[in-house]
């Protein structure tokens, strides 16, 4: 479609981006009763929601702003690492977190089912449950198709409806609170594997959100203020509901398994408030997929955009969508419905850890290699403060890939040839005109519509830019110079 029409499409304000953000990363409280179980009590829980935001949220989510707000455009953090190490990496790091998105997306609209079986009992049957899977699939991938501002819209209600109930259940909890259970730990029952892995499953892809820049309304103002709120919005979704839970309810850590979270309301409220937990439970998960599949297909038009994909990939709906990214995520999802949770866990958390030490790397070096790229927002340390800021984010990255398992390196190895595999296939099929691309007029002439937008005084492009929008060409050098030749002068 046309630019025009991409223009006339609504643009996501700072309420929809915090909701989108929010179920990225979260969601809600449903999932981390095992950190409870795996941490052999409240404690570790209770320290680990305290402690890994201000080393591991804060300094990803102060990484997006800076780099989403240097590239507004959509794409992400395929743009960042491009722009730093070139587009065979760029085209890497987007292959690894598209696939991990769409593995991940998978299990939501199961996980809604098995909500809602324990009422439903019929939704067990196969041939109910095959039907009714691919129904919800269909209908939320049609919500994807509507429009992003209708997703964000949904996104909000759906955050509302999903932590009312654990807003009460905190008032509830308030005269039954023991401080004395917040601070029981068994070490002989804390399992760090799984600990780790909770926590960080629970509080990553802050960065996810940047594959959305382009549909951002003023992205320099809106990004940072969205990934503030989304954090604050974060910890105390995940906070309130355990300290209600574990500081009023004497019960074994063992007991804290998923979903445990109806049945605390159900002890602290009665089965009135355990019915309203478990609805929050499902809905929250459509919210889940609904954000997971927009930035997973926004991801695949960036990439197109930039010529990494065919072009195809970056045509748009009449509601300004990219139609084929996002039938083609949800053909992903649907094929990879059949996986559990527990089989892909360690697998996404070890894929997303190569990824993110991309991404921090991306920084500093852009930092070093670019120091005068604008920065709308930027972290307000000096590239040695900055550097500082990522240590402790990566050590818990390398901590986490140390504890996979000897068969998630093996899934991961595979998918890292395949990633090696089908970059110069793609190259391949563009240099023998196999299949259509985007030019680089095309994209020069939507980055200019973009960069006019924010800021007509400053220069829309930068040599690394202009490097990684090239570079998948036979004949780089000779479009740059051709198109631009006072970066050729320059380089």
């Amino acid at each position: 479609m046309g630019n025009d029409e991409n223009k006339s499409s609504p643009k996501l304000t700072l309420l929809p981006l915090i909701a989108l953000i929010f179920y990225e990363v979260s969601g809600g409280p449903f999932g981390v009763e095992d950190s409870v179980k795996s941490g052999g009590g409240a404690l570790l829980s209770l320290a680990g929601f305290l402690i890994f935001p201000i080393f591991w949220s804060i300094p990803e989510a102060l990484v997006t702003a800076e780099l989403a707000t240097s590239f507004p455009k959509n794409g992400g953090y395929v743009i960042w690492i491009s722009s730093a190490f070139g587009p065979f990496w760029g085209f890497q790091e987007g292959f690894w977190k598209w696939f991990s998105g769409v593995m991940d997306n998978a299990l939501y609209p199961v996980l809604f089912l098995d909500y809602l079986k324990h009422s439903f009992p019929i939704l067990e049957v196969l041939y109910v449950r095959v039907p009714v899977l691919l129904g919800i699939t269909i209908l939320l991938t049609y919500l994807n198709y509507r429009g992003l501002h209708i997703v964000g819209t949904s996104a909000i209600f759906l955050a509302g409806f999903s932590l009312l109930p654990f807003v009460v259940m905190g008032m509830l909890a308030i005269p039954k609170i023991r401080v004395k259970r917040w601070v029981k730990v068994d070490f002989k029952k804390v399992e760090w594997r799984g600990y780790f892995n909770s926590m960080f499953w629970n509080l990553n892809y802050w960065d996810k959100a940047s594959t959305l820049a382009g549909e951002v309304e003023d992205p320099s103002r809106t990004f940072p203020k969205a990934l503030y709120g989304a954090v604050v919005l974060v910890v105390c979704s995940y906070l309130i509901p355990l300290l209600a839970g574990t500081g009023s309810l004497d019960v074994e850590s063992s007991e804290w398994s998923d979903g445990y979270f109806a049945q605390v309301g159900m002890l602290i409220g009665g089965s009135w408030l355990k019915w309203w937990i478990q609805a929050a439970s499902a809905m929250s998960n459509l919210g889940l997929f609904e954000a997971e599949m927009s930035s997973d297909a926004f991801q695949l038009l960036g990439m197109s955009e930039m010529g990494m994909l065919p072009s195809v990939f970056a045509s748009r709906s009449k509601f300004g969508t990219p139609t084929i990214s996002i039938l083609c995520s949800a053909t992903g999802v649907i094929f990879l419905s059949w996986m559990s949770f527990q089989e892909i866990l360690e697998f996404l958390n070890f894929l997303y850890a190569i990824g993110m030490l991309f991404e921090f790397a991306a920084f500093i070096k852009l930092r070093l290699k670019k120091p005068e790229l604008h920065r709308p927002y930027k972290v307000p340390l000096r590239t040695f403060g900055a550097t500082m800021l990522c240590i402790p984010p990566a050590f818990l990255l390398i901590l986490v890939m140390c504890l996979a398992s000897a068969r998630t390196f093996l899934v991961t190895g595979l998918v890292l040839v395949l990633g090696f595999i089908l970059y110069p296939a793609i190259i391949h099929a563009k240099n023998k005109n196999w299949a259509h691309f985007m030019s680089d007029d095309d994209v020069h002439s939507n980055d200019r519509d973009i960069g006019d937008h924010e800021n007509p005084a400053l220069p829309v492009h930068d040599e690394a830019e202009v490097s990684l929008l090239s570079d998948l060409s036979s004949s780089k050098m000779e479009k740059v110079s051709e198109i631009f030749p006072e970066v050729s002068k320059s380089g």
